[in-house]
């Protein structure tokens, strides 16, 4: 086992990642989920060897902090000694209620297996970053769309058919759309986008695809035979801009800031329903969260959130300790930073959420700490320079009626908890706790206050909100109307 991997890379148990408040492993199961029996002995072996935090990432991973070289090393050992099948190589994720929803327009883990299987026999898992990753999704209750993936595999139907779109780069909102295309063309289709990201070296992803590659994508499965697509590579020939494939290919602009937006001469299917990219302010309503309650195709699954996405291994113990006793079968890791519990009789359903309640686990969609992102902060990570659960904690508390906006709250400039934009960042720094408004932990403040008076300066901003928004206008949108200036002020007014 190596001591540490580099920053940046996924912390799986063979390969612990260097954190603030020591090693981090992260644990998929190869079945999506655990038996309470074995979610309480994978948190009493993280008691024992780390510091007692358990995690469930944004993707839906099981995160143990707080480990040393040593202490990884016998966790690892115990965790394999349990007999769970973990997931290695390039993530090929689906929903975590993938097969049993009945709402999902199409079963994707067959579909999934097969990207996995063709990736492997391509020789591609020891060519691509650790961070390279697909989503396959069904649709259903539970849609990836705030998943980010560098391809996007997404069952959509057409008419009396299923059809597969295909798209590259981003979440549901941001990605580029490719092309709309059957189960056989979306297998090949993704193996050979992945094989140019490759031929790019381990640093690369999706992102970085050229237009040229992107039109060859988009127009493949029409002009060539599948058999050659993951020969398409920057070193074996693309293939040039191909003529319209229908009367209705379009142009759409990329709403992703990290990318340039592809020409007019790019070739790109027009999106079709949720693929639309238009959620927030649009069309389309916002992805439903894990938590609350969801009828399947036989029995039905309560959601049940860790606040933040952490939670002490001992709380975690008691709550599988109560599923258990209620007859919970399996405990399945959600994207959004939730637990999915099956199994249990309809009954016993609300008792579940009170025990989860009475613990500190969020049991309703509408709780307001669903809308903050904060990583472990002082003084359970070195690197923190504020108490952000304390700060979420009081803001959450106080200010719940206008949280219909993402709130990040960051112990450095790492960003850990929510890397890409948030309309309010909390940044604590050598200044004390910054204010960041509209761009990541890692932008330049625009007001400060000292660190432990955080939350009170974010009930400034809420004061100037509730004063001055719409009748029916959103906390987010009187935001923008603010503007930069206006919210840096009431930061830092006394």
């Amino acid at each position: 086992m190596n001591a540490f991997s580099r920053r940046g890379a996924c912390p799986a148990l063979s390969a612990p990642m260097q954190t603030g408040d020591g090693l981090l492993v992260r644990l998929n199961p190869v079945s999506g989920g655990l038996s309470p029996k074995l979610l309480i002995e994978v948190a009493e072996s993280a008691l024992r060897h780390g510091n007692g935090i358990m995690e469930v990432t944004a993707r839906g991973s099981l995160q143990i902090r707080g480990l040393t070289t040593e202490s990884a090393r016998s966790l690892a050992a115990e965790v394999d000694a349990l007999g769970i099948a973990v997931r290695t190589g390039v993530p090929v994720e689906t929903g975590p209620l993938a097969g049993i929803d009945p709402q999902e327009i199409a079963d994707p883990r067959p579909l999934a297996e097969r990207i996995r299987g063709a990736i492997e026999d391509a020789g591609l898992t020891a060519r691509l970053g650790p961070k390279v990753s697909v989503v396959v999704d069904g649709g259903g209750q539970l849609a990836m769309d705030a998943v980010t993936a560098d391809i996007r595999v997404v069952a959509v139907q057409m008419g009396d058919e299923v059809q597969w779109q295909l798209s590259i780069a981003g979440d549901g909102r941001q990605a580029k759309p490719v092309g709309m295309v059957d189960e056989d063309a979306a297998c090949d289709i993704a193996v050979g986008a992945l094989r140019m990201v490759a031929e790019k070296g381990r640093e690369a992803h999706a992102r970085d695809l050229s237009e040229r590659q992107l039109a060859s994508l988009a127009g493949w499965h029409s002009f060539a035979p599948p058999s050659v697509l993951p020969d398409i590579s920057p070193t074996r020939g693309e293939i040039a801009r191909s003529p319209p494939l229908s009367p209705t290919a379009n142009v759409e602009p990329s709403s992703n800031v990290e990318e340039e937006a592809p020409s007019a001469e790019l070739l790109i299917f027009p999106p079709v329903g949720e693929m639309s990219g238009r959620t927030e302010g649009g069309a389309v309503e916002r992805p439903r969260t894990p938590i609350g309650l969801f009828d399947l195709s036989n029995g039905h699954t309560v959601g049940i959130g860790l606040p933040y996405g952490s939670m002490p291994a001992q709380k975690l113990i008691d709550l599988a300790s109560q599923a258990s006793n209620l007859g919970t079968t399996e405990i399945r890791l959600a994207p959004g930073r939730a637990l999915l519990f099956l199994g249990q009789p309809a009954h016993t359903n609300q008792p579940l959420q009170d025990a989860a309640f009475s613990l500190g686990f969020v049991t309703t969609p509408a709780d307001p700490r669903t809308r903050i992102a904060a990583c472990p902060g002082t003084p359970a990570c070195a690197s923190g320079r504020i108490a952000t659960r304390d700060i979420a904690e009081t803001i959450a508390a106080e200010n719940a009626d206008i949280l219909d906006f993402t709130l990040h709250i960051s112990g450095c400039a790492k960003g850990c908890a929510h890397p890409g934009p948030a309309a309010l960042t909390i940044v604590g720094g050598e200044n004390g706790a910054g204010l960041v408004v509209n761009a990541t932990a890692k932008a330049l403040p625009a007001s400060y206050r000292p660190s432990y008076d955080a939350a009170r300066g974010i009930g400034r901003v809420a004061a100037v909100i509730r004063s001055a928004r719409y009748p029916g206008e959103t906390a987010a949108a009187c935001l923008t109307r603010l503007g930069l200036a206006g919210i840096a002020e009431a930061y830092r007014r006394e």
